[in-house]
């Protein structure tokens, strides 16, 4: 979560103001919302991690790495694993794996939308790939993931994982 969420934190750190238009390859998205969207992750994950509720997205407040701080603070203390959430009804590791996801995809998102070099951690890439196995047909009946896009079998490890979830590893603005 640490290496996933501080890569992430650096690439929104380097947004210039002018490229918060740009499309992303979540297309719900350009690139303020995806970042909106990141904010509120790491708000909603802070939250759960504390056995709190779930909240609402609130409108963009251009805090990413403040809450992503205060997010992995939550994450880094021993009982926020334990259980299962009270706000999501999900293990608390469950919730762990989909934190993860979300900084990992999304930080290929923006970074390919704005230009810049990513390159996600393999650790993080491995474990998000085998809870998007598991999990990938609820997340697509919840919203959270695409229908599968082809990519080929000896592509690397990320490639692999944006297919599954609905993204396309060629995807350019």
């Amino acid at each position: 979560m640490t290496r996933a969420t501080e890569r992430t934190v650096a690439l929104v750190r380097a947004v210039r103001r002018e490229q918060l238009g740009l499309p992303t390859p979540c297309a719900k998205f350009d690139v303020q919302d995806l970042i909106n969207h990141l904010e509120w992750a790491a708000e909603l994950f802070e939250s759960l991690a504390h056995k709190g509720p779930r909240i609402e997205q609130g409108p963009y407040a251009g805090d990413f790495p403040e809450r992503a701080e205060r997010a992995l603070a939550a994450w880094s203390r021993p009982e926020a694993w334990e259980g299962t959430s009270p706000a999501m009804g999900l293990p608390m590791t469950t919730l762990a794996h989909m934190y993860l996801v979300d900084m990992v995809v999304h930080g290929w998102d923006l970074a390919t939308a704005t230009g810049q070099e990513y390159e996600p951690d393999p650790e993080a890439v491995s474990r998000a790939r085998s809870f998007t196995d598991k999990m990938v047909e609820m997340g697509r009946q919840h919203g959270a993931f695409g229908p599968p896009v082809a990519v080929p079998d000896d592509a690397p490890p990320f490639d692999r994982l944006l297919g599954v979830i609905g993204r396309d590893p060629a995807w350019r603005p």
